[in-house]
């Protein structure tokens, strides 16, 4: 039993402890070192339906000139206290950019993705390369490379950015220079496809690589073309594929991983979890997933967060295509990426059962 006078002289040492920036590990150890990953961000899912007004009424409201160069809707996870991040280390947003309108040039250290979700004739310039976007297409922009949009069709573009910022920034590591002029010049157009020769798309997980894809675009209907092939040859009804670097088989950009999953109708995926976190965009068809306690409905367009290692489970209410952002690259070259099937896959059955049918 302690008593008053060493309790008050232990109150009087956390007090000089505290006064000098200092934290006595005991007190806190648990939290610290917690058994597995308790994250921040929670499972959640932002509709299409809403996204798509308010990034329309953006458009009508707020030119790109007052929109600090990108007129974006970030993805603001409720668990992270009002950060503009989808996950800790993930950004997610919807971009939009009128017919006739350029986003002006600039570069960034943060290293981004482009996922198209809608619209025709808009072309992302990269260092020159002018990379025009179509709906289904994923577009690169490695770090540091200066990149404008320009829309050069009769109707609106939108699509899905995703960036490592959050991870940039908390590595204090955030660089932004705009272009000496408002765009760049032209100096190609969609030259990274010439360049590249073999193939860009391999079957998920094959390799596993750390250097940035000289591939700037993948075109859905490859991406679509190589589905159906996996989905043929096992004769299975899930098919998921990795974006790769098509000169190592390693991803396409160092911190940040790009993956599309096929569901055919009415399949239920194995329950499973992993550390890392991912944003879905729901390209095509609609279902149900749960991440933890929460159950998901998603329909095309939707997004949605799995935040590290929630038991996850997927089911397709018809054909079905996920595009999938994640963190896996960065988990796996530090040596901290760990996946397992989740441990009680019957009651994870019975519950997605009750989720389809609701």
């Amino acid at each position: 039993m302690t008593s008053t006078t060493d309790q008050s002289h232990l109150d009087a040492f956390y007090a000089d402890v505290a006064a000098y920036d200092l934290q006595p590990l005991w007190t806190q150890t648990s939290d610290l070192l917690p058994p597995s990953p308790c994250p921040s961000a929670v499972p959640w899912l932002w509709r299409w339906e809403t996204l798509r007004a308010l990034v329309e009424r953006a458009s009508r409201l707020v030119p790109i000139e007052r929109g600090g160069e990108r007129r974006v809707l970030a993805l603001a996870n409720p668990g992270l206290h009002g950060l503009p991040y989808a996950t800790p280390t993930l950004w997610g947003a919807m971009q939009i950019v009128g017919p006739g309108e350029s986003a002006p040039a600039h570069r960034h250290t943060a290293a981004a993705i482009r996922f198209v979700l809608e619209g025709e004739g808009l072309w992302t310039t990269v260092d020159g390369d002018a990379c025009e976007m179509r709906t289904g297409d994923l577009v690169l922009t490695p770090s540091w490379a200066f990149h404008d949009h320009t829309n050069h069709g009769s109707v609106p573009m939108v699509w899905f950015d995703g960036l490592d910022l959050p991870l940039v920034k908390a590595l204090d590591a955030v660089f932004f220079e705009p272009y000496k002029d408002r765009l760049q010049p032209v100096e190609a157009k969609n030259a990274s496809e010439s360049r590249v020769a073999g193939r860009a798309l391999l079957a998920r997980g094959t390799q596993v690589g750390h250097d940035g894809s000289p591939l700037l675009v993948y075109r859905w209907p490859e991406t679509d073309r190589a589905l159906d092939a996996l989905l043929a040859q096992d004769g299975g009804t899930v098919a998921s594929i990795e974006f790769t670097n098509p000169t190592t088989g390693g991803p396409v950009l160092p911190t940040i991983g790009c993956a599309m999953h096929r569901l055919r109708s009415t399949t239920v995926t194995t329950p499973w979890r992993k550390t890392g976190s991912s944003v879905f965009v729901v390209h095509r068809g609609s279902g149900v997933t749960v991440a933890g306690s929460a159950v998901l409905r998603w329909s095309r367009g939707d997004m949605f967060v799995v935040p590290s290692w929630c038991p996850t489970y997927h089911a397709s209410l018809e054909d079905s295509d996920l595009f999938e952002l994640s963190d896996e690259p960065v988990l796996r070259a530090l040596r901290l990426y760990r996946e397992e099937a989740v441990p009680d896959a019957r009651d994870a059955a019975e519950l997605w059962s009750s989720a389809v049918s609701g």
